[in-house]
């Protein structure tokens, strides 16, 4: 939590006034305020970070690291480390996260799945079979 090593910085900004339609990949920091319609995803194996701001809206996937709303995203969302959903987030899709901060008013309508990649799997051990020397 103090002094995180990977922590990222915003190297971009698409504005209040801004609308795109398309998708965007980025790496680094994004923080939107404006309009996307279309998929935003940072370079994967990179540190990434994305801001969606009170008033902007992603319509389309979203793929980073560490992801940061209180806007809109209507879609499926995919956070490889860190989710924070501020008080006015709302998400309408399913949310798939490592480690999730959500305040108080954030809305998702969709399904929270804790993503377990690197943890160990079940497995069931076989019975041993019993050998008789005769």
């Amino acid at each position: 939590m103090f002094g995180r090593a990977n922590k990222s910085t915003i190297d971009s900004l698409i504005g209040m006034s801004t609308s795109i339609e398309g998708n965007v990949h980025f790496k680094g920091g994004l923080r939107i305020d404006g309009q996307v319609k279309g998929n935003v995803i940072a370079d994967p194996g990179q540190i990434s970070m994305l801001v969606i701001s009170e008033d902007a809206k992603v319509e389309g996937e979203v793929r980073v690291a560490h992801l940061v709303v209180n806007g809109e995203i209507i879609g499926p969302v995919f956070s490889s480390e860190l989710l924070e959903l501020q008080p006015k987030a709302r998400i309408t899709g399913d949310v798939y996260y490592k480690a999730l901060e959500m305040h108080g008013g954030a809305l998702v309508s969709g399904k929270l799945t804790h993503d377990q990649i690197g943890e160990p799997l079940l497995k069931l051990a076989a019975p041993k079979l019993a050998v008789s020397g005769t």
